[in-house]
């Protein structure tokens, strides 16, 4: 993503002006309380370079995987956002979405290590993450 309010940013806020990150969400029986992150990465870069399937594919192998090898999502999205010379702007993005146990101090670290990594590797501006506490079963 090259601007922080790009992608489904109307959508983000209602979910982060939603978020109760306090403990006095309850879970329903037989669910456990997780952190769940969406990381949303645009595939667009500043010369118009894409972050094709394989730089993809390593990126997610390389450094995603190593920090969370217990499972992941990733979406394809289509995002747009108002750049600063008022014109729409939109590409193509992924949504990486993990769920971690809620008291996993390392957590946010590491999804901070991916977000740093991807900027610096594709020439992002930003990556839009959102955190909140949702209820879980296997």
């Amino acid at each position: 993503m090259r601007r922080p309010a790009l992608i489904l940013m109307a959508t983000a806020t209602l979910f982060i002006g939603a978020c109760d990150l306090g403990d006095s969400k309850q879970c329903p029986r037989d669910t456990d309380q997780w952190v769940e992150y969406q990381l949303f990465m645009g595939r667009s870069g500043p010369d118009g370079d894409i972050v094709d399937d394989a730089d993809w594919d390593a990126f997610l192998s390389n450094i995603v995987t190593p920090r969370f090898p217990d499972g992941l999502t990733v979406l394809d999205a289509n995002g747009q956002w108002r750049g600063s010379d008022e014109k729409i702007q939109k590409e193509s993005s992924k949504v990486l979405i993990i769920f971690v146990p809620k008291d996993d101090e390392n957590a946010e670290d590491l999804i901070e290590q991916i977000s740093t990594e991807y900027k610096s590797r594709f020439e992002q501006e930003s990556v839009l993450k959102t955190v909140g506490k949702t209820c879980l079963a296997f």
